[in-house]
């Protein structure tokens, strides 16, 4: 553990020289040191660092939610419902039409449709915090977008895991998307109404209180998503929600910054640690042809939320960029694309897919402004007539 975060450090420093994003270095640190590459090995077994990875992603949606607050989302509730709903019909669709139009299966279809659909939020919100763009307008509706996505990714998995299973029984299904969805409401009514009472828990005028105070409720509640069938990250994320709007909100923000950091680096590490880059020429194309969809996808969906929310071609262009991201969630379908059994060309293109959209989109987000130009102005309200009497 040691190695892998000095390994992560060292090539982050090397790529900071050149102006290279953190985000893709610590993947090729991981990549570079892991089972599947030639040279130093400091983890034959990926799953070794998988209680760590694990935290790092609770711990960045964790932060994510402190920055997320309660009054951005009653506001603007409506507008990032559309916005997401847009993004993964647009995404999730043409991921489906990806899928078939490959001719690997209707279940090979069904995974392609996720991974090719739903954004990383590990690296969105390590994107979001590099750039400096936390306090940005556009911001809003790419975290918008995110929860949508999480909801769905609830219900797509519940779903999903019946029929890769073999499973026939539609009522196993119905029940295991409706304990996801029962618990998903419950959370969001202890945001909305719980605020108060969580607060006057988790306040204490000693750091070392809080810091262990809010640490185990992220955690605790991770585990608990993870048992209704919701993915532990959108727990830890609601529990940022829930502090974030709370007399101790700016103390744990500051106070979680170096957690955050160590630990989201040891995600991404783990992350290339899993990918062999041996399997990836044997999919070349079709990761191609996938990036290229996605980058097609992307770049509509963020020119409908810039037209949602009003805003102009740059705000567009980073919200294009910043989703573009894919991640954590396309893992979780390969391991279970593989232990379905089904076809074997699937985890190398995930891997590659994955792999390539991690490096490339931290790059493209920050340069942002280059799409900017070429993408349409927004539209000037129309000047209502005077009357005159």
């Amino acid at each position: 553990m040691g190695g892998a975060f000095l390994a992560a450090a060292f090539l982050a420093r090397l790529g900071g020289r050149i102006g290279l994003p953190t985000i893709p270095l610590f993947i090729l640190a991981g990549i570079l040191l892991g089972p599947h590459t030639p040279g130093i090995v400091l983890l034959s077994d990926p799953h070794d660092l998988e209680m760590l990875s694990a935290l790092g992603l609770v711990l960045l949606l964790f932060y994510l939610g402190l920055e997320f607050h309660l009054d951005d989302l009653k506001a603007g509730g409506r507008k990032m419902a559309i916005a997401g709903g847009v993004y993964l019909l647009l995404n999730v669709g043409a991921g489906l039409g990806f899928g078939f139009a490959l001719g690997w299966g209707t279940g090979e279809a069904l995974v392609l449709a996720g991974v090719l659909g739903i954004s990383s939020s590990a690296i969105v919100t390590k994107v979001l915090v590099d750039l400096g763009r936390i306090g940005n307008p556009e911001t809003k509706p790419i975290l918008g977008i995110i929860v949508v996505e999480d909801i769905f990714l609830a219900l797509y998995l519940a779903a999903l895991q019946p029929i890769l299973s073999g499973a026939d029984s539609l009522s196993a299904a119905v029940m295991d998307g409706g304990k996801a969805f029962g618990f998903l409401l419950l959370l969001a009514l202890a945001a909305r109404f719980g605020t108060k009472v969580i607060g006057r828990l988790m306040n204490t005028p000693d750091d070392e209180l809080l810091v262990i105070s809010f640490l185990g409720a992220a955690v605790f509640m991770a585990g608990v998503s993870e048992w209704f069938g919701v993915a532990d990250a959108i727990g830890a994320f609601m529990v940022g929600l829930m502090l974030g709007s709370t007399t101790s909100g700016e103390r744990i923000l500051k106070l979680v910054h170096p957690l955050r950091d160590a630990f989201g680096a040891i995600f991404f590490f783990g992350f290339g640690l899993s990918i062999d880059p041996g399997d990836l020429p044997s999919v070349l194309w079709p990761v191609l042809a996938a990036v290229a969809v996605t980058l097609a996808m992307n770049v509509l969906a963020g020119l409908a939320a810039a037209r949602i929310y009003d805003f102009g071609p740059g705000p567009a262009a980073n919200i294009s960029t910043t989703l573009l991201a894919r991640g954590e969630f396309a893992l979780i379908l390969a391991t279970m694309a593989a232990a379905a059994g089904l076809d074997n060309r699937l985890s190398p293109f995930i891997a590659g897919y994955v792999l390539v959209l991690a490096v490339l989109a931290p790059m493209v987000a920050g340069r942002s402004h280059l799409l900017a130009r070429f993408l349409p102005k927004a539209r000037k309200p129309e000047p209502v007539p005077s009357q005159v009497g």
